[in-house]
């Protein structure tokens, strides 16, 4: 059996106010807890107890705790001791089906009474949001099991509960990869339009500053509609839908080029130059200014992979007749600074 100092430092652990002697013994004892049989029977029978006194928790509350769970496994998964809780979590896998997975994952798996439970149901709402700074892009996994990516300078916004109710709200571009869930659509919010899907993958772009929505659905079907429920459509795979001063416009598109960005790909098919300079803005937290009104009507194929923004200048002049000057970031002496700026001319 543990010894009572054995159990206090376990009791610590879970805490946070564990020693670095404490924390050393705690990952050897779960990285052989497959051969410990002390402790395999003393969570078990902590776990029969917590099971025991949870016997009176109503359905709708386990349902709260179950979906504050998921989110738990979520945030933590791609933290550096995964595997390490791989370890623990084949150890204990009759407590890991419902409630004591999580608990590992968030540092520790010993409890002796509800406070674990009381603690997940007073957090159980809330909002929490999902930032790609300027120059990024970010991966995210929801509490559903939905993937994605967002793109620089985006932010995605959720609340808990989530398990019944899986709205999500962009700023920016997202790709999304949703989780199959008939009975519980999936919903993104742009502005004031909104992408409804079951299951599916597809890319939003709806950055405030550019007053527009654009969808690209790979796989699946999504409804879109805005705020006067006027302009609802029906979006098939390869189908781009484009949102702007009230108008719905639908073409085919190759969707390839859209989805590129979630590998570190800056694609342009066609693109013209407000559309490549807004994109590479984005892409390399620059400002470009177009200082040739005649380079609108050049239109540009290329990709680029992990280029300096040089480089990406360069090549575009080979195939049209445009010059450029880079102007480096100005740092103040207040500790603010001046994103760089990259001024396009037509080469004479």
């Amino acid at each position: 059996m543990l010894t009572q100092n054995e159990i206090e430092t376990l009791g610590r652990y879970i805490n946070g106010i564990a020693g670095a002697n404490d924390v050393a013994w705690i990952e050897d004892l779960f990285s052989r807890g497959h051969r410990d049989t002390d402790l395999k029977h003393h969570l078990e029978d902590d776990w029969e107890n917590v099971l025991h006194e949870a016997s009176n928790i109503e359905n709708s509350d386990l349902d709260k705790i179950i979906d504050r769970i998921h989110h738990l496994i979520r945030t933590k998964e791609s933290q550096k001791r995964k595997s390490f809780i791989y370890r623990i979590k084949n150890v204990y896998i009759k407590a890991a089906a419902i409630l004591i997975l999580p608990l590992i994952l968030a540092g520790g798996i010993y409890f002796s009474n509800l406070r674990f439970f009381s603690t997940i149901v007073e957090d159980q709402r809330g909002n929490y949001t999902i930032h790609a700074p300027i120059g990024s892009r970010v991966s995210f996994n929801l509490p559903d099991g939905t993937k994605g990516w967002l793109n620089s300078g985006s932010k995605l916004t959720y609340s808990l509960p989530f398990n019944k109710n899986r709205g999500v709200t962009l700023a920016g571009e997202a790709w999304f990869d949703v989780v199959h869930l008939e009975k519980y659509p999936f919903e993104v919010r742009a502005g004031e339009s909104k992408i409804k899907v079951l299951g599916t993958s597809f890319n939003v772009s709806a950055y405030p500053d550019e007053k527009y929505v654009e969808v690209v659905l790979q796989r699946g079907k999504v409804e879109f509609s805005d705020k006067t429920q006027k302009n609802k459509v029906i979006l098939r795979p390869s189908e781009q839908l484009l949102f702007l001063e009230g108008q719905v416009h639908v073409n085919a598109v190759d969707v390839t080029k859209y989805k590129a960005w979630t590998d570190g790909k800056l694609v342009f098919r066609g693109d013209d130059m407000a559309e490549v300079a807004r994109r590479i803005e984005r892409w390399y937290n620059v400002k470009v200014e177009i200082a040739d009104n005649d380079l609108l009507q050049f239109t540009f194929r290329a990709t680029f992979e992990n280029d300096p923004l040089e480089d990406v200048f360069k090549q575009l002049c080979m195939t049209s007749p445009i010059a450029y000057k880079i102007f480096p970031r100005k740092q103040f002496e207040d500790g603010t600074s001046e994103k760089g700026k990259v001024v396009l001319y037509r080469k004479k």
